[in-house]
């Protein structure tokens, strides 16, 4: 099925430029006309499309040609943007960089040529004027396969300013689609890792995004952005689907040496047909202000694969829900609320109880830290025999995984993508029978393995092996079926 959204890609020459007011303004002022509008972003960024939502109300979707390959990222953004108006694609970092080392991939400029999706460049016109457009001429002509198809200058000073601007333009032949002065109530705040979530300031992001969308009202030429999407055409191929995927996920590859130095595993033993799933299997997923790291397909696929998934608070919630056989506790902020957490004794001890009883439990990041006997010396879930501590350093970059020991994920040898994000330390950092190899920074073994958990500093995307979600329903079948 081939889709024929209308698309635009909002890029930048480099990171700080404003692409996240413009995208988001631009998806909550087109929203305002009526139109049903897809929100998307390019990379691994979980916090950008929470305001993503606030502006559509529909969920933001990530397109990581990293995480994912190349080759679903246009499944993937026919399944988010079905039955809408127009897509909205944030990128990330400057157009052209992408994963280190790996030239394109994953890149702004690659999302967009897989998208076949005409670029509309935000420059930050704060400090210069005549050299605009030398600026912009080079970034229209390094690559002829991406079409820059209109400048957004934004953080303008002064009629005169865009004066300037705009007769340097003039002869470039990229049209000036919008010219944004600083406006105070758009800036967002940030922290360790980037804008504070959604989910911790609510009211303040809902009036944020409000004033993003209209200075973009103001600001930019709708109609010719508008048009300029319909100029995308037909993007040719599938469209993404969870239970299509789920259902006919090939057995995995043969295993591959592990990086962190063990030997190959045996060969893979075909995947058995998925069993039955009882009704009211429930799979619980951490969510609320701690735990906002989440991608839309996880959920998905898990409900594809069979089970009931139930949204739980940590922060308020003193139970897990009625009926739960898994847990999933995934990225986010515990360091910022681990006094409260702690302070959450019952449920700590009903997560303790559920990983003791071999229930599958996935936690990755903030999860893992949740799960540890400690987090800067306040008492977590002690499920993980580590302690954890906030560090200044920062821990980021895409990684090549091998998954060390069989769990409710994977079994020991098979290959995948994964992201590392944060300003956390867990010591020690693998267990006896550790999650992952990765190749980078360093050759090395992290996370932890044991009984039906699976704990890691390592973020990945289920798209990318919809057998992971099969799987952990599976081992949550084998788990309740015990468990009677």
């Amino acid at each position: 099925m081939s889709s024929s959204v209308p698309r635009l890609v909002i890029a930048a020459p480099s990171s700080g430029s404003g692409k996240t007011t413009v995208a988001t303004g631009l998806m909550a002022a087109f929203a305002s006309r009526g139109l049903a509008v897809s929100p998307h972003k390019v990379g691994p960024d979980y916090i950008d499309p929470g305001y993503h939502t606030l502006a559509t109300g529909r969920v933001g979707r990530n397109l990581d040609a990293y995480l994912c390959g190349a080759e679903l990222v246009a499944p993937l953004f026919a399944h988010g943007a079905r039955g809408c108006d127009l897509a909205v694609v944030e990128g990330v970092m400057g157009l052209f960089d992408g994963a280190a080392g790996e030239g394109e991939l994953a890149s702004t400029a690659h999302v967009a040529k897989l998208l076949r999706a005409p670029v509309v460049l935000v420059v930050d016109a704060s400090s210069q004027s005549r050299s605009v457009a030398a600026l912009v001429h080079g970034f229209a002509s390094w690559d002829p396969e991406v079409r820059i198809g209109g400048v957004i200058l934004n953080k303008v000073g002064s009629e005169r300013h865009e004066g300037m601007l705009r007769e340097a333009l003039d002869a470039s032949g990229v049209p000036v689609l919008g010219v944004l002065r600083r406006v105070e109530q758009v800036d967002t705040p940030s922290r360790h890792l980037g804008l504070v979530p959604v989910a911790e300031r609510r009211g303040e992001a809902v009036a944020a995004v409000a004033a993003m969308g209209s200075q973009v009202r103001e600001g930019c030429d709708l109609d010719a952005l508008f048009a300029l999407a319909r100029g995308a055409g037909s993007l040719p191929g599938d469209t993404w689907d969870a239970a299509e995927v789920v259902s006919s996920s090939p057995p995995p590859p043969l295993p591959v040496p592990d990086p962190g130095g063990a030997a190959p595993r045996p060969p893979y033993r075909p995947e058995r047909p998925r069993p039955q799933t009882p009704d009211g299997l429930k799979v619980a997923v951490a969510g609320g202000a701690a735990f906002t790291f989440s991608y839309a397909e996880h959920a998905e696929l898990l409900a594809a694969a069979g089970a009931e998934v139930v949204v739980f608070d940590p922060l308020r919630d003193e139970e897990l829900p009625e009926g739960t056989r898994g847990l999933v506790i995934g990225g986010g902020f515990p360091e910022v609320y681990a006094p409260e957490l702690s302070a959450n004794e019952p449920l700590r001890k009903a997560v303790a109880a559920l990983a003791g009883s071999g229930a599958p439990v996935a936690a990755e990041c903030a999860g893992l830290l949740y799960l540890s006997r400690e987090l800067d010396g306040l008492p977590m879930c002690g499920v993980i025999d580590a302690k954890a501590r906030m560090d200044e350093r920062l821990t980021l970059g895409y990684r090549d995984a091998v998954a060390v020991s069989d769990s409710v994920l994977a079994e020991a040898g098979s290959r995948m993508r994964g992201h590392e994000f944060h300003r956390t330390v867990v010591e020690p950092g693998a267990g006896v029978a550790p999650a992952w190899g990765v190749r980078v920074p360093v050759r090395r073994v992290e996370g932890f393995v044991q009984q039906g958990v699976h704990a890691s500093y390592l973020h990945t995307h289920w798209a990318s092996a919809p057998g992971v979600a099969r799987r952990f329903v599976e081992r949550c079948v084998g788990s309740w079926a015990t468990a009677g």
